[in-house]
């Protein structure tokens, strides 16, 4: 009489059942292990800011509280005339008496960089794709010899200094300047404007775009169209003026409500909702409207940023 076999026998259901386990750990395991990266890069982002929102603070001490801002009083939001220039007045334009003249976002965020030796790299956030770190070695053009980085007024020509900083900056120019001495609460960085163009992708659409506040109608949907693309629309890391930072999961995190990323249409206070800042003049509707803001794409003439 044949040994009877105690080895178990591998049916076709038994195969297919592994396959199907197989499967499905093929499509969780990068899931999965995308949560922790991601949460290392807002980690990270977060730092940045911290240490953005100290250097800030210091340079307030230099300039009777005032915060970051480049060229003269009465300078515009607009392109830096020369990056390389030997002086503020030709860099911005500016006429004798120190006024007119234009001066980028990124100008701004560079002020830190000449005066307080920050590195170019803590303003670049990992989540933020097509944005690199600016390098004088990478330069098409290379500049002068012995021209350091403290020598620019910008993170490289205006063809490419959008894409060396991945941060959004309330609007330091016109009729609400940025001091100190501000609401504690005012949004002044946050990771890039969805509603803007950006090396990452192409302007959120306000039309898709709802708060999912009762008075408003909107979905958790709708409103995470109005969050970053830095950060997958999952929020947005802030820099409020006390110098506390936050990782917030709605754009409309401001005083009173107001969304950080558009201009209120409420002159005495927040509004979720809003109108997108457009260069050159753009003034916030009041003390209490934060309006971030990051530099547009047209002022690399006609460059288009990449699909997302």
């Amino acid at each position: 009489m044949a040994e009877q076999s105690n080895h178990k026998r591998v049916t076709r259901a038994d195969a297919l059942v592994g396959g199907m386990i197989c499967l499905l750990l093929i499509v969780l395991v990068p899931v999965l292990l995308a949560k922790p990266r991601e949460q290392s890069v807002r980690r990270l982002c977060a730092m940045n800011l911290a240490q953005i929102g100290k250097l800030m603070l210091l340079y307030a001490n230099d300039y009777e509280g005032a915060l970051p801002r480049a060229g003269g009083p009465a300078t515009m939001w607009g392109p830096v005339a020369n990056w390389m220039a030997t002086n503020p007045y030709l860099a911005f334009g500016l006429d004798a008496g120190g006024g007119g003249g234009t001066a980028p976002i990124s100008s701004c965020f560079y002020l830190l960089v000449k005066y307080h030796e920050a590195s170019p790299k803590l303003f670049i956030c990992r989540g933020d794709k097509g944005t690199t770190e600016f390098k004088l070695s990478n330069l098409a053009i290379a500049p002068p010899t012995r021209f350091e980085l403290s020598d620019a007024w910008d993170f490289g020509p205006v063809t490419e200094a959008y894409r060396h900083c991945s941060y959004s900056y309330h609007i330091p120019f016109g009729q609400y300047p940025l001091t100190t001495s501000g609401d504690p609460n005012l949004a002044v960085v946050a990771d890039r404007n969805p509603f803007l163009n950006s090396p990452m992708g192409h302007a959120t659409s306000l039309v898709e775009f709802r708060p999912d506040l009762e008075w408003y109608g909107g979905t958790a949907a709708t409103a995470r169209i109005g969050n970053t693309l830095a950060h997958s629309r999952d929020g947005e890391n802030v820099l409020f003026l006390d110098g506390c930072v936050t990782f917030e999961k709605r754009s409309y995190c401001g005083v009173g409500n107001d969304n950080i990323y558009l201009v209120s249409r409420n002159a005495n206070g927040g509004d979720s909702y809003g109108t997108v800042p457009t260069a050159p003049i753009v003034n916030p509707a009041g003390t209490s409207d934060s309006v971030l803001v990051h530099d547009p794409d047209v002022w690399a003439y006609g460059t288009k940023p990449q699909k997302p």
